[in-house]
């Protein structure tokens, strides 16, 4: 395809391109994604909705042959006549969905109809949905001993950051975002080097840290009280609580620095409990010697299975993002009966 062409690929270019085909065959429907990793998660939200009608194709966005990537490239893809019923961009929710249209990028998120995106902060912080987490643990270790209460760990950790995180908004909502950015709030939110007996430790810590900033941001803003309570109250209305503030918060942040570290210990503990089963059932060397490489063969990795994780198709985001879509697409939403 010539260069010009490609850079002028429009929603109408594939509209015109269905009209082209036989009358039986499936309308596609092309969906721009921000990068590679994402094309997986935006299967499972849209395949459900393919039939004998329509199909979708997801992709990284192009431009004079070249692959973009980013959130901007593909909403870039979108804009003014660009978009249409076949042509749709589907992107991670960032801070962009909280701040309700501070900026252009904001805006054109919570705006443009044929831009669809997450709701929590990112993909990697449904792939950390707290309630699928043990599943996850099941899946890597093949041990189903609940060794640890993930979900309860989560929601205090959200808990104990809620108040910071409202701040965290309330300043990218202002032009005084650079004043308290992200990079900020992570490194006081950090949970540093985790162990399941040292838990409740953690927590105790990251509420010491969190009140503590919140004592200085108070007094740099004296006036902010009441701006700051209608914050809270439309994040609440926005969907995040403070049991859920993890899906809100960087999506790398979660993933990285707290969820993998805590599986990854977790999963630790269990294959060790796994072993030294085998070892104790075990009724000669050689028998053990089998057991024991089978399992091990056997034993996956955390963060692979973690990005192959589809247990958020029960969250509220995913939820959100599936009723989004069959508005788009004119489908009546189920009943609830």
């Amino acid at each position: 395809m010539p260069s010009k062409l490609r850079e002028n690929i429009s929603s109408n270019y594939f509209e015109a391109a269905n009209r082209l085909r036989p009358k039986t065959a499936r309308r596609r429907i092309v969906a721009y994604v921000e990068a590679y990793d994402d094309i997986f998660f935006w299967r499972t939200v849209l395949g459900p909705f393919e039939d004998e009608s329509r199909y979708f194709e997801i992709m990284l966005p192009t431009r004079v042959g070249k692959l973009e990537r980013g959130k901007k490239a593909a909403i870039m893809n979108m804009l003014s006549e660009r978009t249409g019923k076949d042509m749709i961009a589907c992107v991670d929710a960032d801070y962009d969905y909280l701040e309700q249209g501070a900026t252009t990028t904001s805006e054109n998120v919570i705006s443009n109809p044929y831009v669809f995106h997450t709701y929590a902060y990112a993909i990697e912080n449904l792939q950390c949905y707290a309630p699928s987490l043990h599943d996850i643990c099941v899946a890597v270790t093949l041990n189903d001993h609940r060794l640890f209460d993930i979900e309860e760990f989560l929601r205090q950790y959200s808990v104990a950051i809620f108040p910071l995180f409202v701040w965290s908004i309330w300043h990218y909502r202002t032009p005084d975002y650079g004043k308290f950015t992200i990079t900020d709030f992570n490194r006081i939110i950090e949970t540093g080097h985790f162990t399941i007996e040292r838990a409740e430790d953690l927590i105790a810590n990251i509420k010491r840290k969190v009140g503590s900033k919140i004592h200085r941001l108070q007094k740099e803003h004296p006036d902010a009280k009441e701006s700051y309570l209608k914050v809270k109250a439309d994040l609440l209305r926005l969907g995040v609580t403070p049991e859920t503030t993890y899906l809100y918060i960087q999506g790398h942040h979660l993933f990285d620095k707290v969820v993998v570290p805590m599986l990854k210990k977790i999963c630790n503990q269990l294959v060790n409990e796994r072993q030294q089963e085998i070892n104790q059932q075990s009724q000669h060397s050689t028998q053990r010697h089998n057991e024991l490489s089978c399992y091990t063969s056997s034993i996956g990795s955390v963060e692979a299975t973690l990005r192959r994780n589809k247990g958020y198709e029960t969250s509220e985001p995913y939820q959100r993002i599936q009723q989004d879509i069959r508005r788009f697409l004119g489908i009546e939403t189920p009943s609830q009966e």
